[in-house]
């Protein structure tokens, strides 16, 4: 009996296996057909309150069980008191920062959404409100992370502060899109700067010529292809190339220079990075710190709300996320059983 149990405990962890694979797969089929028309949704977090929250649980689970029950009461006397203080002195004076994240690729895909939550934050902002961005990005091709760049620049055309808060890396594109900032923060070993350009691409010409291949390239316009992949590339063609990289340096020199008079452009402007405390010195930064500790400090004397769209899950995905879970609990409830049973019968 105990072996047919066991045997029928193999079966359903299998159908079960099968089942959720199935299941993804029709995510994953359905996600791919509303990437055109990706939903979207606004979410909204009050940061302290969640703090608060936090704070409270491990109040609650350092303390002695006996001793839970007055802690509880208390938290529920301080909510109530909190309550009416708002309602007889509302703080409508009290400042927000809004929080908003971009994570670069290479490609600066997150820009488009990034841009609608800044155009609800500037809708939303009061007068003496911040934004604060937690930028993360190693940079990518010119025109997005161009784009980028220009998002911020609304939120400073709108009289908003902004704080930009690098933790890990914000380099070439990045930083071009956090140099935008009225103060830019990062922690001690952040990544920081290649203010520079780079292009490369192969050419296979001679390949081609051995094995006696003809590519025909036609253009209109002298410099409309410069180098290419398959033709012969000539002199002049990589002195145009190498010129329009030269003018796309400028342009991000340019940008930099205005957003930060101070900082000596060209002793930085050479493709290096430098790490926190450098960059510090170097003038491409104001302050050395993380953007949690930024957030914990700001959240003593504002609120701090955090702002980011989401994709909104189908109808298909929300199913089969329930059908999951369900059928993960019984599987483990199942398992736990016949354990249990393994062991009664010992």
């Amino acid at each position: 009996m105990n072996e047919w149990l066991m045997d029928l405990g193999r079966f359903a962890v299998q159908v079960t296996i099968l089942t959720l694979l199935v299941l993804a797969a029709v995510a994953l089929i359905a996600r791919a057909r509303s990437e055109s028309g990706e939903r979207l949704r606004l979410r909204v977090d009050e940061l302290n309150r969640q703090r608060e929250y936090r704070r409270r649980r491990l109040a609650l689970a350092a303390t002695e069980p006996s001793a839970r029950k007055r802690l509880v009461k208390a938290f529920r006397r301080d909510d109530k008191r909190l309550i009416r203080t708002a309602r007889k002195s509302p703080d409508e004076s009290r400042s927000t920062v809004w929080v908003l994240d971009f994570r670069g690729d290479i490609k600066a895909t997150g820009v488009g959404r990034l841009a609608e939550e800044i155009s609800a934050v500037i809708a939303a902002a009061g007068e003496d409100d911040e934004v604060m961005i937690r930028l993360e990005s190693a940079g990518g091709l010119v025109h997005a992370y161009g784009l980028g760049a220009a998002q911020i620049d609304r939120l400073r055309e709108a009289g908003l502060p902004i704080t930009v808060c690098v933790d890990k890396v914000a380099a070439s594109g990045g930083y071009l899109m956090a140099c935008a900032a009225d103060r830019l923060r990062a922690a001690p070993f952040a990544v920081l700067g290649s203010i520079g350009v780079v292009a490369q691409l192969p050419n296979v010409h001679r390949l081609l010529k051995r094995h006696d291949i003809d590519i025909e390239l036609l253009t209109a316009g002298e410099y409309k292809r410069t180098l290419t992949v398959f033709g012969e590339n000539t002199e002049e063609g990589r002195e145009k190339f190498q010129s329009d990289l030269e003018h796309i340096h400028a342009l991000f020199k340019r940008h930099v220079t205005a957003r930060r008079p101070d900082l000596d452009i060209e002793a930085v402007a050479t493709g290096e990075v430098w790490y926190g405390q450098d960059a510090m010195e170097k003038g491409l930064i104001d302050e050395l710190g993380t953007s949690e500790a930024y957030l914990m400090a700001r959240m003593e004397e504002a609120r701090v709300v955090r702002v980011r769209l989401e994709a909104r899950p189908s109808l298909g995905e929300r199913f089969g996320k329930t059908i999951g879970h369900g059928v993960e609990n019984g599987i483990t409830r199942l398992l736990e059983r016949l354990d249990a049973s393994r062991w009664e019968k010992r």
